[in-house]
């Protein structure tokens, strides 16, 4: 029997940092290219999604993470322009008050957003990733 097709799976890590930040990428790669979002990515075979949000967030920003719950998953069909992908996003926080964050990987530049100032960036940011950090309890939609 063929196999069915279905959509991609992708991690999204909202990553606190020093209690009152949260760390977001900016895009090196279409689409949203230069736009700024969640780090993040596909999920690999063999791999559970709690592996791939450790293992991308490291990827992308240089920080080891730890999950501390889940946030939500995300479905919707137009949510990437590449095709239908489903992302399950996690709140996480660094391992260590040591990490040092920088962009790496897909990441072209990475900030470290005071909380209190990521709802002005809604209309920056990548994919559903607003939509996400709102979930995820951190901040209230003015």
């Amino acid at each position: 029997m063929p196999k069915p097709q279905t959509p991609l799976l992708t991690v999204d890590a909202v990553i606190v940092f020093n209690k009152n930040n949260i760390i977001l990428i900016r895009r090196k790669n279409p689409p949203f290219q230069g736009h700024l979002a969640l780090p993040g990515g596909f999920v690999d075979i063999g791999e559970t999604v709690e592996q791939a949000c450790v293992r991308e967030a490291e990827e992308e920003t240089n920080v080891k993470v730890r999950i501390k719950k889940l946030i939500g998953v995300f479905s919707d069909p137009k949510r990437d322009p590449r095709g239908h992908t489903v992302t399950i996003a996690f709140l996480c926080e660094p391992v260590s008050d040591k990490e040092t964050p920088r962009a790496r990987d897909d990441a072209a530049d990475l900030e470290i957003i005071p909380i209190a100032k990521v709802p002005p960036l809604k209309s920056k940011l990548a994919f559903d990733h607003w939509e996400i950090i709102k979930a995820s309890g951190l901040i209230k939609e003015t």
